[in-house]
Order: structure tokens, then sequence, then C-alpha cells
């Protein structure tokens, strides 16, 4: 997407929908254009009427209307800073929402394929870029040049000859701007991938804090850390050495241009093409114009950090996903809640190893069925293909003979419950965790859940019961309290399919008892896929599948794989006998 295609779209996008606030504010930069020009003008009968007349008259007048003019220059420029902020962060708050939205509805593998704190790097790092494009190089952009105008016609209107002497400091600033508006746009991405990179490896220390410490490895941390923050302390020093630069090149130009003004102005004085009252008016115009001609210069980098913000926030907000469902497509209608895998292969598109291979199974409806297998057998992926959060490669699955591929997703999802051993939990209170299943649910509906699972009894011990903030990803419950939390919340959800990967984790066992039981209540009379690691569940399945380097290799009950499955036999006797 070239530079103007990106400008065109930010209009069309987000400007245009704040576009009467930003002609509001083009008013108010009109009245500071007009009354810097008035300032500079007002030094002409100043200078001519009250110091060489001494114009008795005017001494009051012309004084005040330079108070004036200062004043409404000032008023002006508040009301066109402040209304352009406004609109600034409406279409921060937008592109951040649709950024948002994009990434939440994301497919799962693109969240995969980025680490978590490059997207939270582009929300506010890069977001905050396009936001000073779109408001505040706006604003510079309208004002100042309205300014420069204004005062150019001053200083035209003053001595022309001098004029056109003056402005020859404005294609230079230009030229000057373009250069460096060119390094800043490449110096501006290297910062934001460190910034990103920055946030990845803070997510990362939070995350793994206790760790570092059982490692005792917070020296070399230290280390790592002073080399992340040393790296983007160099980008934004180089961004803002390249920012300060306009300014020695401005002064240098401005010094110029004043003494040979002065030289030039002194000639046509002597000349007596010029009187003294002329040349402070034009010198007063030409001094208001270095402000905004400096701003001019520095406004296209501005431009350029923004541009490129936007080359990495637009593709986001762009992002097609590939899990898709068809115009036509219907909603699933679950009567006996029989799934089955035909001729199943599977690979992750970023990576072309077969993970699933001919997979064939058949999960009957209102049963219990296990997958069985050493880790990275393939089960997890047999699990996370029938809520699509991955699409086949090749063959298809079946609920109640409807493909998946063939309904919509919102209504297969709204019939799957999924319980993993990894709990996922959220930094609010307890009742919130287990209504995010169903918002809609009564205060009665999720007592009932808590109850069910086994979760009333640790939560009325709690200060604030129901009510307890349980911090991040429930870092305040123990791992038991947190499973119960997750079966609560897929029994409010009342699901007629459940998918299950039980926690490999030794629990005490009266915790062990409790959750087993809540297991049993929240898979009863339902369509049940598990992926199993404890023999009491194994025994109870219906079925029991055997997964091995993606394929399945034995079926049957626990008593017919222990005769006739070797690998099943190897693995009930390393794993399945202590639990």
């Amino acid at each position: 997407m070239s530079n103007f295609q990106i400008i065109k779209r930010l209009y069309n996008e987000y400007t245009k929908k704040f576009l009467s606030k930003i002609i509001l504010s083009v008013f108010f930069s009109l009245l500071v254009a007009g009354s810097t020009a008035s300032i500079a003008w007002l030094l002409d009968p100043a200078i001519k009427k009250i110091f060489i007349e001494k114009d008795q008259t005017l001494i009051i007048i012309i004084p005040f209307a330079i108070m004036l003019a200062f004043f409404l220059k000032g008023i002006s420029l508040y009301f066109a800073k402040i209304i352009l902020i406004k609109a600034g962060q409406e279409i921060t708050k937008l592109i951040q929402y649709q950024v948002m939205k994009s990434l939440i509805t994301a497919d799962t593998e693109i969240i995969d394929g980025k680490h978590s704190g490059k997207f939270i790097s582009h929300l506010s790092f890069d977001v905050g870029m396009i936001t000073k494009l779109v408001s505040t190089a706006l604003l510079n952009l309208t004002k100042d040049s309205l300014t420069l105008f204004a005062l150019i016609f001053v200083m035209f209107y003053q001595n022309w000859k001098l004029a056109l002497f003056a402005i020859i400091m404005i294609p230079l600033a230009t030229v000057a701007a373009r250069s460096l508006g060119k390094r800043i746009g490449k110096v501006t991405v290297e910062a934001a991938n460190m910034t990103g990179e920055l946030t990845s490896y803070l997510l990362e220390i939070f995350k793994n804090h206790k760790v570092i410490k059982i490692f005792q490895k917070e020296n070399y941390e230290f280390g790592r850390t002073e080399k992340f923050i040393d790296r983007l302390k160099n980008k934004v020093v180089k961004i803002e050495s390249v920012l300060v630069r306009a300014s020695p090149i401005m002064e240098s130009l401005t010094g110029i241009m004043i003494g040979l003004l002065i030289y030039f102005s002194g000639k046509l004085i002597f000349n007596q093409q010029l009187d003294i009252n002329n040349f402070f008016s034009f010198l007063a115009a030409m001094m208001l114009a270095y402000q905004p001609v400096r701003s001019l210069a520095t406004v296209n980098m501005a431009i350029n950090q923004g541009l490129a913000a936007a080359k990495r926030v637009l593709p986001i907000i762009d992002t097609k996903n590939k899990i898709t469902e068809k115009k036509d497509s219907n909603n699933l209608d679950i009567k006996e809640g029989n799934i089955e895998f035909k001729n199943l292969i599977f690979k992750y598109k970023t990576d072309e190893k077969t993970v699933l291979n001919n997979i064939n199974v058949f999960i009957q409806g209102g049963s219990m069925t296990s997958l069985v297998g050493h880790s990275g057998a393939g089960k997890s992926s047999i699990i996370n293909l029938i809520p699509r959060f991955y699409d086949k490669t090749e063959g298809d699955i079946l609920i109640d003979s409807q493909s998946i591929y063939s309904v919509k997703i919102n209504s297969l999802r709204s019939n799957i419950s999924l319980v993993t051993q990894d709990v996922t939990l959220f930094d609010d209170t307890i009742k919130n965790n287990i209504a995010y299943a169903n918002l809609d649910a009564s205060d009665d509906e999720i007592y009932e859940v808590a109850k069910l699972s086994y979760c009333d009894e640790f939560i009325n011990k709690l200060p604030n019961k129901f009510d307890t903030l349980i911090g991040e990803n429930g870092i305040r419950l123990s791992g038991g309290e947190k499973q119960r939390i997750s079966i609560a919340r897929a029994m409010l959800k009342k699901s007629k399919i459940i998918l299950l990967d039980e926690a490999t984790s030794s629990l005490d066992a009266e915790t062990e008892t409790k959750i087993q039981e809540a297991i049993k209540l929240l898979t009863k009379n339902r369509t049940t896929l598990v992926i199993a690691h404890r023999l009491s569940t194994i025994v109870n399945s219906k079925k029991i599948y055997v997964v091995d380097k993606g394929e399945i290799v034995a079926e049957g009950s626990h008593k017919e794989l222990l005769e006739n499955s070797e690998i099943y036999k190897n693995f009930y006797n390393k794993q399945l006998k202590k639990h």
C-alpha cells in the first residue's frame, strides 16, 4: 500500500468522520493566522504614527489593537488545538477498537503466530503515531500554512523585493524536511519493533517470575533487561536526534536570512526605497514566520512516523480469517450428538508436517469417549478441530451427519464446552468468571453450578465470597479451585458436547474426588470427548481410541486394549497406573 493510498484511507475511514470538527479547527486556525499577521502589520502604523509622527490619538488605539490581536491568537490557538485533540482521541479509540475487534475474532493460528507483546505495541505505540498524523500533524499543517501565507502577504505588502528574497528560505527548509522525513520513517519502524520486543520480554518476565527465582536467574535477567532497554534507548535517541536536526538547519537558515535581510534593507533605506516603519513591520512578519516554517519543516517527519505506523496497524485491521462459514450455512441441529471423523488429515499452515493422518473416529452421542496416547501424539489437535479452532486439510468432521464446515460457526461453538488442563481465567470476580459462559444467567443459576462443581465449599470461606477478585489468571486460587471454576463455567453453558482435557497434575485425594464428581455431573448424558490421564476416566469410557504419531492405532474398551494393543499396554503401565 503506497503512502498516498494510506493517507486516502485514513481520511475516508477516520478523519472524514470528524470533518465538521476539523473544519471548525481550521476556522480557528484562520483566526490564528489573521491575528499573527495583524501583529506584524500593526508595527507599521505603531512606529510611523506613534514614534515618528507622535500621533496622540493612536497611542492608545494601536497598543490596544496589538493586545487584542495577541488575545485573539491565544484563544483561537487554544480552541484549534483542543478540538483536534478531542477528534484525535476519538480516532485513537476507533482504531484501537478495530484492532481489538480484529484480534478477538482472528483465527487461532494468527494469534499464535505473533507474541502478544507485539500486538500490545501496535495498540499503544503505533496507534499513537497514527493519531499524531491525523491530529497534531494535521493541525500544524493547516494552522502553520495559513499563518505563513498571511505573514507572506504582510511581507509583500511592506516591500515586495524583500519578500521575494525572504521566501527563498521556504524551499530550502522543504528540501531539508524531505531528507529528514525519509530518515525518521525508517528509524520509527525500528523503534516500533524494539518496543514490541521489549513488551514481549516484560510479559515473559511477569509470567515466569517464579521460574526466575527458583533458578536464581535474576542477574541473568538484569543483563537481558539492560540490553533490551539500551537498544530501545538507542532507537529513541536516533528518532529524537533526527527530529532536532531540523533546529540547527532552521536556525542557520534564519540567521543567514536575517543577516542578509538587514544588509539589503539598509541598502533600500539608504536609497529611500524603504521606510523604517515598513522595515520593522516586515522584520516582525519574517520573525513570526520562523515558527510556522520550522513547524512545517518537522511536520513531514510526523507524517512519515504516522505512515510507518499505519503500515503495521492497517494489515491487522484488514486480517482475513481463513476459518469462515459458507453463505448458505445452516444452524447446527443436534439430536443424538454423534461425532464422526472421516478420513481426516490435518497439518498446521505454518508447518508442512502432517499432524493427523487418516483419522477415522466415531463418538457416540450422550456417552464418553477417551483419547489416550503419549504427549505429542495428536490428541489435542483432534480436540481443537471440533470447534474449528483450526480447519482440516482433508477429510470431514460430522455432527449428527452434518458437516461442521457447512454450518454456522456460532451455532457449532454454542453447542460445545471446553475444559482444558491449563485453566484460563480473567482478572475479575469468581462470579463473573463463572458467568462468562452465559452473561444472562441469573444469580441462582450461577450459585447452582458452583454447588454442583464443589466451588461453593471454598468460595464461602473467602471474605467476599463470589465477589472475590481472583487476580491475573486466578493467581490467588489453587490449581484445584481453578479447575472447579472452569467446570462450573462449562456447566453453566449447558452445551450438548463436552471437550475435556484432564489435568495431569497431581491433586490431594479429597480435591481429586470432588473434581471427578463434578466432571461426572458435567458430562452426564452429554457427548464427551476426553483426553484421558486417569484410569477411572478411561474405565468409564464407552470407547477408547489410542493415538500415536498422528494416527489411530487401536480402539476398543480398556480390557480389549490391554489384550490387543502393545502401545496401550505400555501407556497403561507407564502412566495410567499412577493415577
